[in-house]
């Protein structure tokens, strides 16, 4: 059985490498997309994952289905487009350090995925189905992501969300809203950063979290704060775990996602169901997450 399948966006990131005086930046590719990072994690730690998606076949298409495969990662479901190109992120920074995205994707082949296309026997063998809100951003994608999530809740399956904001993927961020929080509505454990819930609900990540749990019916939920740490909170527990310090950060990218594929690991190794693990647990579970989160960043690139 396969312990983590997830649906969405496989991607390459250009990351900037340096800028040249003319002020063009220098880049360097890197395989990435939210789920795929986050799928790496787990099998970096020897869970069996699984990766339902859509690239172009084309050069970057697949040596991302190559990479996947090196990572562990089953890629009978994902599909080589002859139609749409695999989707690029382009990665710089301003003049304080903050990320700038800028995407080719009017369309990229993540956008165009439909529920036909789907091997859906992935999903049947998988004990937990993982999306992100980068699926919903446009159509047909989106429609088949509800669809899979549908069909992952009817046979059972635990539903893991990542409501990750990219506002230049977005038409309009009001939809951007709604449909976070429909994705967020659908999940039983939510990993969501500062960023995010601000976004949202102009709130505290502390007080997010306990919205979470109490609005939405979410049975653990994790609210990450960058280079701070990260807040956890399911019924029986809330607590905080600070950021490591010391760290030799080079790239950021993914960091988020690693945090999410390496917690939700954690809890699978659990005998207590994600609502009710306890303290200990819980503190164990995201200081772990937050550790190899924080050791990413000093390595370039999601995976």
């Amino acid at each position: 059985m396969t312990d983590v399948v997830a649906l969405g966006e496989l991607l390459i990131d250009f990351a900037t490498v340096k800028t040249e005086a003319d002020g063009y930046p220098v880049m360097a590719a890197h395989p990435g997309g939210a789920p795929a990072n986050f799928l790496a994690a787990i099998s970096k730690q020897g869970g069996k994952t699984a990766l339902l998606g859509k690239v172009g076949n084309d050069s970057f298409g697949k040596l991302l289905k190559n990479t996947l495969n090196e990572h562990g990662i089953d890629t009978r479901g994902l599909i080589l487009s002859d139609d749409f190109f695999t989707t690029l992120a382009f990665v710089t920074f301003d003049e304080s350090g903050d990320r700038q995205f800028a995407f080719a994707r009017k369309p990229g082949a993540d956008t165009q995925i439909t529920f036909d296309e789907l091997d859906l026997s992935v999903i049947d063998e998988a004990r937990v189905f993982h999306f992100g809100t980068l699926s919903l951003t446009d159509e047909p994608a989106r429609e088949c992501t509800k669809k899979a999530v549908a069909y992952a809740k009817e046979k059972g399956k635990l539903i893991t969300c990542d409501p990750n904001l990219r506002k230049p993927l977005w038409r309009d961020l009001s939809e951007a809203r709604e449909q976070m929080e429909w994705a967020i509505s659908q999940a039983d454990i939510v990993k969501i950063s500062d960023e995010e819930v601000d976004f949202l609900w102009g709130l505290e990540p502390s007080a997010a979290a306990d919205k979470l749990i109490r609005d939405y019916g979410i049975k653990l939920a994790f609210v990450t704060c960058g280079a701070k740490g990260a807040f956890y909170v399911n019924k029986n527990a809330k607590g905080f775990v600070p950021a490591l310090t010391g760290l030799k950060v080079i790239d950021t990218t993914g960091a988020g996602d690693i945090f999410g594929g390496s917690a939700i690991f954690k809890v699978l190794e659990k005998e207590n169901p994600p609502e009710l693990l306890t303290e200990e647990e819980l503190f164990e579970i995201t200081s772990f997450a937050t550790s190899v989160a924080g050791h990413s960043t000093e390595h370039p690139g999601g995976m």
